[in-house]
């Protein structure tokens, strides 16, 4: 598709938001919707499912045979609030899945030990990620203020230098959620990998935990489908406006 045909496609430079931008944020939410909705049943089905170990047990397993031995496996509040945080350097996985004894919690455990097992060997797409972390803040910030200048009247709905501005700052949070997807998808192998190896998947359904897995790397998949969505609407209109 050539510019003129993505000018056509456009706004009017005094429609404001308009039916197709509305579209796509309907769109973005239901799918965000339809597969969080999906992800949390899958967590209770496989929550159902018992095996041997605890998540917390299933996560320091992992790290030690991985050889790492100065990341800390802790609990946090909440339900699927489980990550990895490189800078302390602990697995934080949620109380459930700290403490249960499922496929679920399992997957779960496996898949954030997988992003540590990715900082230790320095995955390249990790610490892309990483590095990207301080301009993604400072542009989702400014996005903020950019929205509030348009809700003064003179933010990006009315300037094209401010709606060139808003595509720049958004095109940074739009290339994290694309670098989060190699990130999150080698996470889930690096577990599926883990848990065949460990003997693990034999007795948790080796096809339910990768299911687990499946729908959590797709939260990020929609994340990344919405964002490009939008950014592309948001050129469009910065092609057709004129001041």
């Amino acid at each position: 598709m050539n510019l003129e045909i993505l000018a056509q496609l456009a706004p009017s430079p005094h429609g404001g938001i308009s039916m197709s931008y509305l579209l796509i944020i309907g769109v973005s939410m239901l799918a965000s919707f339809l597969i969080s909705g999906t992800l949390k049943r899958r967590f209770t089905e496989y929550s159902q499912i018992p095996i041997r170990m605890t998540g917390a047990q299933v996560a320091e397993a992992m790290l030690r045979q991985n050889g790492i031995n100065d990341v800390k496996v802790v609990s946090v509040p909440g339900q699927l609030t489980d990550h990895y945080d490189p800078t302390t350097k602990t697995v934080n996985l949620s109380e459930p899945v700290y403490h249960m004894n499922s496929v679920a919690a399992a997957a779960v455990a496996a898949h954030e030990c997988g992003h540590a097992v990715q900082h230790q060997q320095a995955y390249v797409w990790l610490g892309l990620r990483s590095k990207m972390v301080p301009a993604v803040q400072f542009s989702s910030k400014m996005l903020n203020y950019v929205m509030i200048l348009g809700f003064l009247g003179i933010g990006f709905m009315h300037n094209l230098t401010f709606l060139w501005i808003w595509v720049g700052l958004f095109t940074i949070t739009t290339l994290f959620t694309i670098v989060t997807l190699p990130v999150e998808f080698d996470a889930s192998h690096r577990a599926l990998v883990w848990l065949e190896s460990s003997g693990l998947a034999a007795s948790m359904e080796h096809d339910k935990a990768k299911n687990a897995l499946f729908w959590a790397a797709m939260t990020y998949v929609a994340a990344a489908i919405g964002s490009i969505a939008q950014l592309a609407y948001f050129v469009m209109m910065a092609l057709g406006r004129r001041d």
